[in-house]
């Protein structure tokens, strides 16, 4: 028998998996999703408004910007804000939200920023650094970028939570990936996270020359009680996220040592 010579690529070649943390893919289903849902709208970005106070004519970057609705409402509140994603998806999505005149940059957290050092009184960190596995060089970047005096206000998985994802547990101690899918309109994406424990995370912050301030587990927005009553009494009784406001020193130059 000839052997044949035509087979389909398809039939041939093994298909290639689907990369992890592609925004691109997904940002429009992601954004809708999350614009008023209960975890981002009513309890997350809440939370980061919160901690970071009073922004009247701050100088704040969002790191991690995806679609720019905490950017929004830092601007809303008298911000001055620059926002960075590595999605070119999510930023064609924020400069619709912010405008052609927003001061939006397609980066990536792991490498070097696009600022000068000191540029900013804040950085806002939303559910970011828990995407990268080494947080020392990320750190490192944004306490460059960060005035003597200035704030990372960041948000992560609770440690506790990523610990409990998987049956049986890990290693509580060591830094881990794990994946897992999202679906937005029956179709999955996969995504990796990195877990960590606690300490971990307050040793970086240490290394990179932040002195701590808050370490908050806060409490939903309670206009979501009516709007998500089953949602909100697990979301009130029940670990999620972490929240931290680390601060450059007064004194700080612009080096780590």
């Amino acid at each position: 028998m000839e052997r044949a010579t035509n087979v389909p690529k398809s039939v041939a070649q093994p298909v290639d998996p689907a990369p992890v943390n592609d925004y691109d893919s997904f940002a429009e289903a992601y954004s809708a999703e999350t614009e008023n849902n209960l975890v981002n709208a009513y309890y997350a970005r809440p939370a980061m408004l919160a901690l970071a106070g009073d922004v009247a004519g701050r100088r704040i970057l969002d790191a991690g910007c995806g679609s720019g609705p905490l950017s929004a409402a830092l601007r809303e509140r008298g911000a001055v804000v620059t926002g960075i994603d590595a999605s070119a998806g999510m930023l064609a999505l924020a400069r619709r939200r912010l405008g052609d005149d927003a001061a939006l940059h397609l980066a990536d957290l792991s490498g070097r920023l696009p600022f000068a050092d000191a540029a900013f009184d804040d950085v806002v960190a939303s559910l970011v650094l828990h995407y990268l596995e080494d947080w020392g060089p990320t750190l490192a970047e944004i306490r460059r970028v960060l005035r003597p005096g200035g704030r990372l206000i960041a948000s992560v998985d609770h440690p506790f939570v990523a610990y409990a994802l998987q049956d049986p547990r890990p290693d509580y101690f060591a830094t881990t990936s794990y994946t897992f899918d999202w679906t937005f309109n029956g179709q999955s994406y996969p995504m990796q996270f990195w877990r960590r424990p606690l300490h971990a995370m307050t040793d970086a912050f240490t290394a990179a020359g932040f002195g701590p301030a808050v370490i908050s587990e806060p409490q939903p927005d309670p206009a979501a009680r009516e709007l998500f009553p089953d949602g909100f009494h697990d979301l009130s009784t029940k670990t999620c996220f972490l929240f931290f406001v680390v601060e450059v020193p007064p004194s700080a130059t612009g080096s780590n040592d």
